[in-house]
């Protein structure tokens, strides 16, 4: 079986095959760590309040340059409030109006929301990129890889709708993943409304924001994976447990697959 079919079959991105550790020095590699984690429950915080706590609470003697590189081009994080550099998206790509703001979420598949969030390894990092479910909770599709690309999420969605079909409404946020023309190009080709979270909006992206922070807290971080496999092999034990098992307070202790699976059949 080809290395492609392989990668298809485990919903893994061929890039995460030919994983190498990047080459950023331990430090560079501890900051993102200590980063990525403070972001989890400081979203509001940009690359200058991250580079002010790093210095003036942690005691670390770092640059405000070195701190800009790692937060906005290495880990591709913004802060959820409006000022500089806020966004990764391209200045020449469109961006879409947010289309969620007082909408009443009734039934699956009526809104899916995607995002990409940095991986930190023992050794290096990857990325992972994952499609939710609004009502249900439920992850439809996710993928690991250690570049973001357009091809990237658009292999993602396309392989959630072909397993469960296409959803109403997709939301992301303004990076250039998104605003892509091949990215923007089949969402609209497909039906779908195509949505995005406005600047300075924490809320606009808040259900899958809180997704990172379970799968982080409650298996990333207590196992930090070796290398891309490993980490493709946590994920899926983690997310397998999450649709199926983990009941969420949020709607009403039931499990995802259970409100995603029984209203779906309600409704056929």
């Amino acid at each position: 079986m080809s290395m492609a079919k392989q990668c298809k079959l485990l919903s893994l991105h061929r890039s995460g095959i030919y994983y190498k550790p990047r080459g950023e020095s331990e430090l560079n590699l501890k900051l993102m760590r200590m980063m990525d984690e403070h972001y989890l429950h400081h979203s509001f915080k940009g690359a200058r309040s991250m580079h002010t706590w790093l210095t003036k609470d942690k005691g670390l003697q770092v640059s405000k340059n070195r701190v800009e590189r790692l937060y906005y081009r290495v880990m591709g994080l913004r802060a959820t409030q409006p000022g500089k550099h806020t966004s990764r998206r391209h200045k020449a790509h469109k961006v879409y109006p947010y289309l969620l703001r007082n909408l009443t979420v009734k039934r699956p598949n009526q809104v899916w929301a995607i995002d990409i969030t940095y991986i930190p390894m023992k050794k290096g990092f990857m990325y992972l990129i994952a499609i939710i479910d609004l009502y249900s909770r439920y992850v439809v599709n996710w993928s690991v890889s250690n570049s973001m690309d357009a091809d990237w999420c658009l292999n993602c969605l396309e392989e959630a709708i072909e397993t469960h079909g296409k959803p109403e409404i997709l939301n992301t946020d303004q990076g250039s993943q998104f605003t892509s023309e091949v990215f923007a190009n089949f969402v609209l080709s497909q039906d779908i409304k195509l949505s995005m979270d406005g600047k300075g909006r924490a809320i606009d992206n808040a259900f899958i924001e809180r997704l990172w922070r379970s799968v982080k807290y409650e298996k990333l971080y207590l196992n930090p994976p070796k290398d891309g496999m490993d980490l493709y092999l946590l994920v899926a034990e983690y997310f397998n447990y999450y649709n199926m098992e983990r009941r969420h307070t949020s709607i009403e202790n039931q499990r995802p697959i259970d409100l995603y699976q029984t209203t779906q059949k309600q409704a056929a």
